[in-house]
């Protein structure tokens, strides 16, 4: 019996270094999400990427569900320091000093892509889990896992627009 509340006791240990490490990321990807967003605007991607940093605050949302019905409490000070990585993150040498370097879209586009592929694999890691934990909802998961794949193409796609935007014309 105290090898298996050791187990669970483990379990619970590691899921909530694991999730609070995601919901991390996830909270500097909805700002990168939501100033991407902003700068593109009047651009050509402008359109999906509003559309994608709603969708991943609803995702950042749905991990905080998760971890509220595993009983994983939010670290907060994990939430700070990701919201101060991605401020920090804006101060980068791009070479241009008073306006923005025509990369700096591209770059943030190619971030959000990583972000997404890490969502992604925190959702199978979970579905794998609700295989055996009965507090995870497994077909809510296939449906976010569904969506985070969907997000992966419709971002390639826009990386692809902007090379070619950015280097072909010079």
């Amino acid at each position: 019996m105290q090898a298996t509340t050791g187990r669970r006791a483990a379990y619970f240990d590691l899921l909530d270094i694991y999730l609070n490490d995601h919901l991390a990321g996830a909270t500097a990807g909805q700002e990168l999400a939501r100033r991407a967003a902003a700068a593109q605007r009047d651009h050509s991607g402008g359109v999906e990427l509003e559309r994608l940093a709603g969708e991943i605050r609803e995702d950042r949302t749905a991990l905080a569900d998760i971890m509220a019905a595993l009983g994983i409490k939010v670290r907060r000070y994990k939430i700070r320091a990701a919201w101060l990585a991605e401020r920090a993150g804006r101060l980068k040498l791009n070479g241009r000093i008073l306006r923005p370097s025509p990369l700096s879209g591209l770059v943030e586009v190619e971030m959000l892509r990583l972000g997404v592929e890490g969502k992604a694999s925190a959702w199978l890691t979970l579905r794998t889990l609700a295989d055996r934990d009965g507090r995870l909802d497994a077909e809510r998961l296939d449906r976010l896992i569904a969506r985070a794949r969907r997000q992966a193409e419709v971002l390639e796609g826009l990386r692809g627009r902007m090379v070619v935007e950015v280097f072909a014309a010079r």
